[in-house]
């Protein structure tokens, strides 16, 4: 008669396999009997108080606040024009004659701006006292109309 070929190593995994359906099968039976599926439509609903906050109690109706549509802003506010002086005053901070741009230090926000050769009115070095007007360019500030004082 020859030997049975169920080894030791197959009964352990039957065994494992057949704990963790009956697991299983507890978990399913479990979740049945405490379940909470087909809560009604009133266990569902949220509700949101005059203070905008989540509750589960509808609110008060006595409580209730009016806000008009036209108080609403979407967006960002519209930023009135600020004066200011269209004519500033600098000092040349670097200037290549060469490449022909340099940058003019503002005196009164000690921003540094750009300056290009073709936005001079007259030649210009390091260190000259120059008045001048901003534009917006493609990177930011350059000065224009730039004059000695």
């Amino acid at each position: 008669m020859g030997r049975s070929t169920e080894t030791f190593s197959k009964k352990e995994r039957e065994k494992t396999r057949s704990k963790k359906n009956k697991e299983k099968k507890e978990r399913a039976e479990d979740r049945k009997a405490n379940g909470s599926k087909g809560k009604s439509l009133e266990d569902m609903m949220a509700y949101i108080d005059e203070h905008g906050n989540i509750t589960s109690t509808p609110p008060d109706p006595s409580k209730r606040i009016k806000i008009n549509s036209e108080d609403i802003i979407i967006g960002v506010a519209k930023q009135e024009d600020v004066p200011y002086d269209t004519v500033r005053n600098g000092i040349v901070s670097f200037f290549n004659e060469s490449k022909g741009y340099g940058f003019i230090k503002d005196m009164q926000t000690q921003e540094s701006i750009f300056v290009h050769i073709n936005a001079l009115t007259e030649p210009i070095k390091e260190n000259n006292l120059v008045t001048f007007e901003t534009e917006q360019g493609q990177k930011g500030l350059s000065a224009i109309k730039v004059k000695k004082k």
